[in-house]
């Protein structure tokens, strides 16, 4: 039991009732007394109190986790007590240790009638498995004398996977026809398909055979019919889960960060009808889906995703390209993602794309590093600093090369922060496929 500032002062009360007997004796008995019945209230407020079990805590959270997203977590508190008085109370969730927490406490007033309720923000660093522990309370009795404190015993299991408040903020905009608010382009495929786009009124330069003759003799002029190019396309992501996917950038691993945006593709890309498959490579090839349509497509990706670990050591660049190669005969849309290194590695990257860019379109991204970007425009305050700054335009210098021989062999390059990463793939698909480069 802990006692109120109200509670305290209750009790101090009687030590100057008590240092007046001095002049009046029977003011000590009445000291005295006045402590019997603070003690008593005390005990009486404490009993009113009641235990933890007088309250119903419920943790609201998603079923999946967002990684390297705002996760809204909500604690909500029911009590059924017969009284209509407002409880004071603070309560503080125990999140999985590992995430970033943004006050996971609060304090309010909680009645019968309004339940209280406390969210706080969890960014989770790494996708797996993770467990909440218990909810601690601390609420006033009712005449506010004493407090008292428990936790109840809510621990829960939780599963952290790649970014879904991404895909789900995708969809909200998409519905609401808002997709520049995300940095998006909004893309509307016409050209000389076949399957039927619309009607609209006859244009100079349209050609003949697209004139819809019965809707031109019901209104009395010209309506040429719109075709879209067919949608159901190839795109196949090929991750590199080698070691140089290991290095963080801004909170999370390069995998990671790739992770969030092959989700995200795969929900844009499967919402457009194309078919969307996956490889996964290191030193050998450890994944891979065949392209499919549909969301049944998306959701078998998540889980997929969801397990994806890197690995200490090179990445087999031949194995992989040639693995898909074999896997993969109708021209696709493929994208590397993967970073770029000096020497064999680089030539080996080289070397494959530039085979896998003879059968399907070929697009290489990799993630820029701030830290070594920063490093190169440092000041040269001293020799350690000036060391610094000549590794890493070094270390700059070979990564551009790579990119420019990779260009000069017709393959696409995306090299791109860590933070636009996911919207500049996603741009850079939908500007292909506005194209039909696909």
């Amino acid at each position: 039991m802990q006692i109120t500032g109200r509670g305290l002062l209750f009790l101090l009360f009687a030590a100057p009732i008590m240092a007046s007997s001095v002049w009046l004796p029977v003011l000590e008995w009445v000291g005295w007394g006045w402590l019997v019945v603070a003690f008593g209230l005390l005990a009486w407020d404490w009993r009113l109190a009641r235990p933890i079990s007088r309250f119903e805590l419920t943790r609201l959270h998603d079923s999946r986790l967002s990684l390297g997203g705002r996760n809204r977590i909500t604690i909500e508190i029911k009590t059924a007590d017969w009284a209509d008085i407002p409880t004071r109370l603070m309560v503080r969730d125990e999140p999985p240790l590992p995430f970033m927490i943004e006050e996971n406490w609060g304090e309010g007033a909680i009645s019968p009638n309004e339940p209280f309720r406390m969210t706080y923000i969890a960014i989770p660093r790494r996708r797996g498995n993770y467990r909440f522990g218990r909810t601690h309370l601390r609420w006033v009795g009712p005449l506010g004398l004493v407090r008292r404190q428990g936790y109840a015993e809510n621990e829960a299991d939780v599963k952290v996977y790649p970014n879904l408040l991404a895909v789900r903020k995708y969809d909200l905009l998409l519905q609401q026809n808002r997709l520049k608010e995300m940095g998006l382009r909004n893309t509307r495929l016409t050209g000389e398909g076949t399957d039927f786009e619309g009607l609209r009124e006859y244009r100079q330069g349209d050609s003949f055979r697209r004139i819809n003759w019965k809707s031109t003799a019901r209104r009395n002029r010209p309506i040429t019919v719109d075709y879209q190019t067919e949608r159901s396309q190839n795109i196949v992501t090929m991750i590199d889960v080698g070691r140089m996917m290991q290095s963080t950038v801004d909170g999370l691993t390069k995998l990671d960060h790739v992770l969030n945006t092959v989700l995200l593709l795969g929900y844009v890309a499967s919402g457009m009808g194309d078919r969307i498959g996956m490889l996964t490579f290191a030193d050998r090839v450890q994944t891979y889906m065949r392209p499919k349509q549909g969301r049944a497509q998306f959701y078998k990706m998540l889980e997929q995703l969801y397990r994806i670990e890197p690995e200490p050591v090179e990445p087999a660049y031949a194995g992989a390209i040639n693995y898909l190669m074999r896997q993969q005969r109708r021209r696709s849309l493929a994208i590397v993602f993967t970073d770029i290194s000096s020497g064999y590695g680089l030539d080996s990257l080289i070397a494959s794309t530039i085979q896998l860019s003879k059968r399907h379109l070929t697009l290489v991204v990799t993630i820029k590093d701030p830290d070594v970007v920063d490093r190169s425009e440092a000041a040269a305050e001293d020799s350690a600093t000036l060391y610094q700054r000549v590794i890493a335009e070094k270390m700059l210098d070979q990564r551009q090369i790579g990119l420019d021989r990779l260009r000069q062999y017709g393959v696409l390059t995306l090299d791109v922060t860590a933070d636009r990463l996911s919207l500049r793939v996603i741009d850079r698909y939908l500007d292909l496929k506005s194209r039909l480069k696909i």
